[in-house]
């Protein structure tokens, strides 16, 4: 069975954060937004028909975890990720940055640093200042077009006391995929000086043919011991509305601390949909996924030819992870705001204008390339026409 990516969705009326807030955001309604981290393909069909039984139930309750629930996600990071995981390290969380803000809480002094490596996914900045805490920045280096860790900086901030750090792993937005020795080399930084790691893996499942992603805490038991993952299959599986994601825990006290302040915010229960959505997901989806991430090479192929031919002033960095295209737009001479007008007035477009990731990112654009083949073509032809008509224009 093949699946059909290049079918374009209507989402427009639906109450879509990604289609229907044009006018809002952009000023203008009809603009083409490749932006928010969602996809615009169907999810797997087995997800729908398993939604559909569920509803039809017609009593729609307070549910608890399924066994099938909790064992589908075991068995799918057995056989993807060779992660053996056990019941006793899973909490169950609505979302990612619920827990990314949870961990800053918790395990974080007020006024404390709390390490984060930019240009990174905005809500990382958001759970650090907003919980009373300080961002300390280990700035990503740019070597020979990919992202590389500055160890020795790194180190610096550890000695001057910070004990947490949350990683991005894949990176969002640069597409990196850690190896193991880099992890490694992390870990051995954070075992030195007795610091916490939260690793967001959500995009752990996207990683683009020719790469593997590694979970950090799977290195070895030391490094488990101190790391609490972020995962989910909402980006996996294109399900972020169903609120769905878990974090695992090894450590029995970080994890009966975290536990305990998940259900003094009521944050504990299970969503209604959820167990029989995710198990199907991960029986049932790993077909769909596969099929998806070769459709998205495809995609990722097609822009980076494209951009290379129409619009030479800007450099991507070719992805080894997620559905994310970072590019850097330096070249095209334009200030924060200059982007943003070529985006939306000149092409009428919506990428995300990078400096929301970190001082670093200015001058980069973020595009979502989770889309069907079509709709990348004319994003891409907008962008680099409105850049070509400015630039003779001047």
């Amino acid at each position: 069975m093949g699946f059909n990516f290049d079918q374009v969705p209507n989402r427009r009326n639906t109450h879509s954060y990604k289609w229907d807030q044009s006018e809002k955001l952009f000023g203008d309604p009809d603009i083409l937004p490749l932006w928010v981290a969602d996809m615009d393909f169907p999810s797997p069909p087995a997800i729908k028909e398993a939604l559909i039984k569920r509803a039809e139930q017609g009593v729609y309750g307070y549910t608890f975890r399924s066994e099938k629930y909790v064992d589908a996600i075991i068995e799918w990071y057995r056989k993807r990720h060779g992660w053996e995981l056990s019941p006793s390290c899973l909490t169950d969380v609505p979302g990612v940055v619920t827990s990314l803000s949870l961990c800053v809480e918790l395990f974080s002094e007020p006024e404390g640093a709390v390490i984060l490596q930019s240009p990174v996914y905005y809500p990382f900045y958001d759970v650090i200042k907003m919980n009373g805490r300080r961002v300390a920045n280990n700035p990503l280096l740019l070597k020979s077009g990919r992202y590389e860790m500055d160890f020795e900086h790194l180190e610096s901030l550890m000695k001057d006391g910070a004990r947490l750090i949350l990683l991005c792993s894949p990176h969002n937005p640069g597409g990196r995929v850690w190896e193991p020795e880099v992890l490694q080399q992390l870990g051995e930084l954070c075992e030195r000086y007795d610091v916490i790691i939260v690793s967001d893996e959500i995009h752990a499942d996207l990683a683009l043919p020719g790469y593997k992603h590694v979970p950090i805490a799977s290195i070895s038991e030391t490094l488990a011991q101190r790391t609490i993952t972020c995962l989910a299959p909402t980006k996996t599986f294109n399900l972020p509305g169903l609120q769905s994601s878990f974090v695992v825990i090894p450590n029995s006290e970080l994890k009966r601390r975290f536990d305990y302040r998940l259900k003094a915010l009521s944050l504990h229960m299970m969503h209604f949909f959820n167990n029989e959505a995710i198990t199907a997901a991960y029986t049932e989806g790993g077909q769909w996924l596969d099929e998806m991430l070769q459709y998205l090479q495809g995609n990722v192929d097609y822009a980076l030819s494209y951009l290379a031919e129409h619009l030479p002033e800007v450099t991507p960095m070719v992805p080894e992870g997620t559905y994310l295209l970072w590019v850097d737009c330096r070249g095209l001479g334009k200030d924060i705001q200059g982007l943003k007008e070529l985006m939306y007035k000149g092409a009428r477009v919506a990428f995300n204008e990078g400096s929301v990731y970190g001082a670093e990112g200015a001058g980069f654009l973020r595009i979502n390339l989770a889309c069907p083949r079509a709709v990348v073509e004319e994003a891409l032809r907008r962008f680099c026409g409105a850049a070509k008509e400015i630039a003779n224009a001047q």
